[in-house]
């Protein structure tokens, strides 16, 4: 099996890394358009297999699409940060031609490939790929769901001292100060949250995942890598395995929770064919008021992109 990262800036170099020490697949392939950038860091990331004792071979390229022909899975990572003095419809215009062109040049090399995009505005340009790739919307996905929560599982352990492995969390809505972390559905060992978590501290733990990538801005001075690249290879191998995982992902709704034509993060049931069933959740009057407005803040976004006619 092949898998291609697309992007090796920190985060697909870290999602590359991981998915190489996963040893699932025969090779990754790690693309960029800078020379010599994906070679490099793929010679270094191969160098560590015998250390770490597995067989993946990472193989790096500069802009030659077909290294990556015939990938089961493809993760664009591409696009630019935002910078000071741009604005989201700057942001949004440059990585928009960015993850178009990206998008074109995987599906003409790997027509049958799922791709899951991690470029941001994570839900406008999960949007973009999909409308440039003219795939079926089970096929292209967008991460922000499993790295948001996470970051709520881990500021939980850190509240109360335990493992995060011992804490399952549902987190729906847009990649940004929207999102719907929802404490109804977030058990410690099977105990609901809300009986080990006072009111205020939960509403406190919320509003720093919320916050959760703007903290790590403003802490390195840059987008996080580590958990965005490990979030997004977690992904591919939950498909790539068939292994019908529940993952919050971003996702092409078509009337569920009452909500069409937008990608929008919901827990999802991810095997060998992408996204396999989207998983409707009972939500109560203000967790649903909290997603609708979280989808009219994507849908803002998204209209904002259909207004460039890039796509």
């Amino acid at each position: 099996m092949k898998i291609s990262v697309i992007g090796a800036g920190n985060v697909g170099a870290t999602c590359a890394n991981v998915l190489a020490h996963s040893n699932f697949a025969q090779e990754v392939v790690l693309l960029d358009i800078k020379e010599g950038f994906s070679e490099g860091k793929s010679l270094d990331m191969f160098q560590t297999a015998a250390i770490n004792s597995y067989s993946t071979r990472t193989i790096g390229v500069t802009n030659d699409y077909t290294a990556t022909a015939g990938s089961a899975i493809t993760i664009i990572t591409s696009g630019v940060p935002r910078k000071p003095g741009m604005s989201r419809d700057d942001l949004i215009g440059i990585n928009s031609k960015i993850v178009k062109s990206v998008t074109e040049n995987v599906v003409k090399h790997s027509p049958d490939t799922i791709i899951i995009v991690v470029a941001n505005p994570l839900d406008v340009m999960t949007y973009c790929a999909y409308l440039a790739s003219g795939f079926d919307s089970n096929k292209v996905m967008g991460m922000a769901g499993i790295l948001d929560t996470a970051r709520y599982r881990a500021f939980l352990a850190m509240e109360l001292g335990i493992s995060p492995r011992d804490i399952q969390a549902v987190l729906m809505g847009g990649h940004g100060d929207t999102m719907v972390p929802l404490p109804r559905y977030t058990t410690v060992a099977g105990i609901p949250v809300t009986e080990l978590v006072g009111e205020e501290r939960l509403n406190a733990i919320i509003q720093r995942t919320k916050k959760g990538g703007g903290e790590l801005v403003k802490l390195i001075g840059t987008s996080a890598w580590y958990a965005p690249g490990a979030a997004a290879a977690q992904m591919a191998e939950t498909i790539a395995k068939d292994e019908k995982r529940i993952f919050p992902c971003c996702t092409w709704l078509t009337g569920q929770y009452g909500l069409s034509d937008i990608y929008l993060g919901v827990p999802v049931l991810l095997g060998k064919n992408g996204i396999e069933k989207i998983l409707e959740l009972d939500l109560n009057e203000k967790e649903m008021a909290d997603l609708n407005h979280s989808a009219t803040a994507v849908r803002g976004v998204m209209k904002v992109l259909d207004d460039m006619n890039i796509v």
